[in-house]
């Protein structure tokens, strides 16, 4: 068995800028970012990896080989999917050991993102061998990118449970998460699991719904939670395909004093190391709020009546 240390892609050499082809390493196992939908969408460096590993180990190999066809590859492939991960792992580290370079790919994107993978890749880390990323498409970052409303912090949930209670029970355990929440779904579930949202968050929130992502018949469509089933319902033709959304988190609280829990960390944290006055002022200059707002809550938050620091201005 060929030894050698698992390196971290921090630990690998940087390629240079020269435009030639990249050559896959001996021992090594690279994570390929497969197209979403338009084949035209993959780099060319996966495809430089594609054609010179000595095995390629795929979701679906009947769907990975028009890839393959499709750029003239004829590397040799083999199945990794669900079921099979765990034994295909083993035969994945012995091919290492025999110092052949392996891709491993899944039907659409990023391995181990909502799909198989991440057994293979601690198996391939536990046995010492390197793993390296290969970017590419992503149907979170797509989507994410042509919202045009802010959406980080965001939370990638991807597949909700099939099930309605334990969907139902999840999306409850979220209706308060202030980070916008991105999700995958398959058309057969669709209707079902934006009735489930709609029913557990507020109807007021907005959602963007893209469907069959970089595809021939690819749609986005934005919309509040109120409106969205109705809209799904309206035509068949919306359910059909692979399903990304992006829902609007909860607005954020607010106290008493009018003022997000971020506000309110951050004037905490100011009179660590200023008086109350001081830090309410700078509080106000950072946030664009009234110190009046956290000068009152500075004062309950220190116990002062306000007579030993400077009068609040108006």
């Amino acid at each position: 068995m060929l030894a050698r240390p698992f390196l971290f892609a921090s630990d690998k050499p940087i390629m240079d800028h020269e435009d030639r082809p990249f050559e896959s390493e001996r021992a090594t196992l690279y994570v390929v970012a497969t197209p979403i939908g338009n084949l035209r969408d993959v780099t060319l460096r996966a495809l430089d990896v594609l054609k010179s590993v000595d095995c390629v180990a795929a979701e679906d190999t009947r769907v990975s080989s028009g890839l393959l066809r499709r750029y003239g590859i004829t590397t040799k492939l083999i199945s990794i999917h669900e079921h099979n991960e765990r034994s295909q792992s083993e035969r994945v580290t012995a091919m290492l050991g025999d110092g052949q370079s392996v891709a491993l790919i899944s039907d659409a994107g990023t391995p181990s993102v909502s799909d198989p993978g991440a057994v293979v890749v601690a198996a391939v880390r536990g046995a010492g061998y390197s793993v390296v990323p290969i970017p590419g498409p992503s149907a979170l970052a797509t989507l994410l990118s042509v919202t045009g409303w802010p959406a980080t912090p965001f939370t990638f949930i991807g597949f909700l449970p099939a099930k309605k209670g334990a969907r139902r029970e999840v999306l409850a355990a979220m209706a308060g998460s202030h980070p916008a929440m991105v999700f995958y779904e398959a058309p057969h579930r669709i209707v079902e699991m934006l009735q489930d949202v709609a029913a557990t968050f507020d109807g007021g929130r907005r959602i963007t719904v893209g469907r069959e992502l970089t595809k021939r018949f690819e749609s986005i469509h934005e919309s509040t939670l109120a409106e969205i089933v109705e809209w799904i319902q309206a035509d068949s033709d919306r359910q059909r395909g692979e399903f990304s959304l992006i829902v609007e988190g909860a607005p954020p609280q607010r106290d008493a004093s009018g003022l997000t829990p971020g506000d309110v960390r951050m004037l905490e944290r100011l009179m660590r190391e200023l008086p109350a006055s001081r830090a309410a002022r700078v509080a106000a200059d950072l946030s664009g709020k009234p110190r009046s707002q956290f000068y009152r809550l500075a004062l309950e938050r220190s116990g002062n009546d306000g007579d030993d620091v400077e009068p609040e201005e108006a």
